[in-house]
């Protein structure tokens, strides 16, 4: 009996290796990188392309759209997925909601885990006032972020587009992230409603 646990323990670590991509040269998985590659352009500031810059994002949560506007016109719309508990905006840590309301791009993130990501102002002043009323923690660490490192290549892009799996940050896939890396600066406004 041992042996035969022995034997499932080692296959689903294998399997769990196997999905995780570990050990794998991240070069050649399509859109991950090296974490050296991210950090390199953000200090020679080349994470930004003037061109294809926008200056507002607005997440509308019942589409699970993302719309970039610049000059008050759409550019693109990015489809999203949100925290496993949509509805209603973030009141505490833990509670998978995406928050709502009027926020700001915070700095870009270097991610191992999603890709890059785009830090956002949550909690606000006025979160952390209504979560302490509360005595609750707000939470915190909210961004747009890409896929996890399981879905690397974008192959399981229609499955984690097709519902909403996050802990409360707006998910894209890898390729709609190199779009918003570029096109994004700190400072940009995020209307999440």
């Amino acid at each position: 009996m041992f042996l035969s646990h022995r034997i499932i323990f080692y296959f689903l670590f294998f399997f769990l290796l196997a999905l995780s991509s570990c050990g794998k040269d991240p070069e050649v998985q399509g859109n991950r990188y090296t974490l050296d590659e991210c950090k390199k352009e953000l200090l020679d500031a080349e994470d930004y392309i003037e061109g294809e810059s926008i200056d507002l994002i607005i997440v509308e949560k019942k589409e699970r759209k993302m719309y970039l506007y610049k000059n008050n016109k759409v550019q693109s719309t990015i489809p999203v997925s949100l925290g496993k508990n949509p509805v209603g905006t973030k009141e505490q840590k833990g509670d998978y909601k995406t928050p709502e309301g009027t926020f700001w791009i915070q700095r870009k993130l270097c991610s191992p885990k999603y890709y890059r990501s785009l830090c956002i102002s949550y909690p606000r002043p006025e979160d952390v006032k209504k979560a302490q009323a509360k005595g609750v923690n707000p939470g915190g660490d909210i961004t747009i972020h890409a896929q996890p490192v399981w879905n690397a290549d974008g192959k399981g892009d229609t499955y984690t587009l097709s519902h909403n799996w996050t802990e409360g940050c707006v998910a894209v896939t890898n390729t709609a992230m190199r779009q918003l890396w570029y096109a994004v600066r700190e400072g940009v406004p995020i209307i999440i409603r």
